[in-house]
């Protein structure tokens, strides 16, 4: 699941996944709609317009930086997938819930997911932002893109698997062809959004994506986007689907440090309606304010990712006892102000496949010298270098202490995520990375979650340089052995089995499981639900 393209180099796509974190011949009137990519305001102004009716427009401030790569087959930057989502459709899209798949560019969701054939047939009057109609040959056009072996794209990942091609039948209609039956990817087809062939098949057009042109056919079209700063839509006049835009326009901002995210949001004179990515110390404050701030549970977590090639964290005991050392209830206590849980399995407690991994990191410093001891590693020093997420940040003083406490001297490293996953990208040592991720971004199925991080050509895999492990090639085999299990208590519990490996070894691995909190003005706002994942999803909501 390698996340380059012929195109374009390793680090573009993944500028704030973790969790996260966490990869254009237009017509010309779009050309030069999006002309100015680099100059235009400042995040912290708005755009005008800002004050609800009809032709007010929304402002967001979102907790993740917008200069992650937009490529839909490529990304999976938070800001990126979240607007990407009000772009771009797929043939069937997922409610940002409960994931329930839903006719979006396809006129139905298949009623019979037994066999190895799924047609679809578009919606009539579909257009992408250029007035050009969507067609079979886009939808076509984006699949072989994704199922191309000499084109690695992260969508491969989600796809490759079990979708053996995708067959235009005619101008309307296609057919998806499967290797075997897969009932759970029909909820997967939300991540291949359909891009229009004519602009993105030309030359240099990839990459174009990936710095931020956007062209789809969804209710809201790109008007403008600056890196770091914001990123601007406005409602598509032509569009005819199932989720119609609210808002005239709307102005997206990029506020990666906390206190001016909470400023933005706050007190008489806010200049944002909506924020997500909200420290838990501010939950307070902005309810007194008048806010209604929710949380999401599921799968965001801190992980530990270890050098497999940096001795001494080739020694499974050293990772182990890495997490036993962690005093985890500490962290939710004061980092988290009690909205998380100590992971218990690589998969959250609400995921509809999880149960405790047979090995599970309760808090035991002794036992973490003893496994040290075992390792003959005495003195050990380590720098962590971490992702700069705010909450990230207020977690790593927890992991130092408790490192600190079994004798191993630690130094906190926290940089932009940009910076950190260029430098994996450039293959430079490290010892350990300490990041956010929420596989959630992409769905609930515990397949998808699992190849997402595991994998013989899984980008994950080869930051951490384990793929070539023994242990590792077992488990991939035992992985896709699960993916092609018909059975589904079966397939559970072979899912629930390999999740135990990967427990053990602890080679990517969540530290706690916390809640995303989401805060919006209930006077201007209705039809908002806070997502237990990055981002925001507006496709429901409405002025007040």
């Amino acid at each position: 699941m390698r996340d380059v393209t012929r195109d374009a180099p390793a680090a573009l796509h993944r500028r704030s996944f973790l969790k996260h974190s966490g990869a254009l011949g237009a017509a010309a009137a779009v050309s030069s709609s999006l002309a100015a990519c680099s100059a235009g305001p400042e995040s912290t102004n708005d755009t005008g317009g800002g004050g609800g009716g009809k032709n007010g427009t929304l402002t967001a401030v979102i907790g993740y930086g917008n200069d992650g790569s937009w490529d839909p087959t490529q990304t999976a930057s938070a800001f990126c997938m979240a607007a990407n989502n009000h772009i771009y459709e797929g043939l069937l899209d997922t409610d940002p819930i409960s994931r329930e798949p839903y006719a979006a560019l396809a006129t139905a969701v298949p009623s019979d997911l037994s066999g190895t054939s799924w047609k679809f047939e578009l919606r009539a009057g579909a257009t992408f932002h250029d007035g050009k109609p969507v067609t079979a040959d886009d939808v076509v056009f984006v699949y072989e893109r994704i199922l191309d072996p000499d084109t690695q794209t992260l969508a491969k990942g989600f796809f490759a698997s079990w979708l053996k091609e995708v067959r235009k039948i005619d101008a309307q209609n296609v057919e998806l062809v499967l290797k075997f039956p897969f009932p759970d990817g029909i909820s997967r087809l939300t991540l291949a959004k359909i891009m229009p062939k004519h602009i993105f098949s030309q030359p240099g057009a990839w990459e174009e994506a990936i710095k931020g042109k956007a062209i789809g056919s969804g209710p809201y079209r790109q008007t403008a986007h600056h890196p770091k700063s914001n990123t601007t839509f406005e409602a598509y006049a032509d569009y005819n689907g199932p989720r119609p835009a609210a808002f005239k326009k709307m102005n997206w901002m990029t506020i990666v440090d906390a206190a001016p995210r909470v400023a933005k949001i706050s007190g008489a004179s806010a200049g944002a309606q909506i924020a997500d990515n909200i420290p838990y110390a501010n939950i307070g404050q902005l309810e007194k304010g008048g806010m209604t701030v929710q949380g999401g549970s599921g799968m965001n977590n801190l992980f530990l990712m270890f050098n497999t090639k940096h001795k001494p964290f080739d020694d499974v005991r050293v990772r182990q006892a890495l997490h036993y050392a962690i005093d985890r209830d500490k962290m939710i206590e004061v980092a988290l102000k009690g909205h998380g849980k100590p992971a218990s399995s690589f998969l959250n407690e609400g995921n509809p496949s999880y149960r405790p991994a047979k090995s599970v990191y309760t808090y035991d410093p002794d036992k973490a010298k003893e496994l040290l001891a075992e390792a003959g590693v005495s003195g050990l020093k380590i720098e962590i270098l971490a992702v700069n997420v705010s909450w990230i940040v207020d977690c790593l003083p927890t992991i130092k202490s408790s490192w600190d406490a079994i004798g191993v001297e630690t130094t906190l490293s926290p940089q932009e995520t940009t910076a950190v996953f260029t430098k994996m990208d450039q293959k430079q040592d490290y010892q350990v990375v300490a990041a956010a991720s929420n596989p959630n971004q992409f769905g609930l199925d515990a397949d998808l979650i699992m190849h997402y991080n595991y994998g013989p050509q899984n980008l994950w895999m080869q930051y951490a340089r384990w793929a070539d492990n023994s242990v590792a090639k077992q488990l991939f085999k035992d992985m896709d052995q699960a993916t092609q299990e018909p059975d589904t208590e079966k397939k559970k519990t072979m899912v629930q089995d390999y999740i135990d490996v990967v427990a053990e070894q602890v080679v990517l691995y969540p530290v706690v499981h916390n809640e995303l909190m989401t805060a919006w003005d209930p006077k201007r706002l209705s039809g908002i639900r806070a997502q237990p994942y990055p981002g925001i999803n507006l496709l429901q909501a409405k002025w007040v």
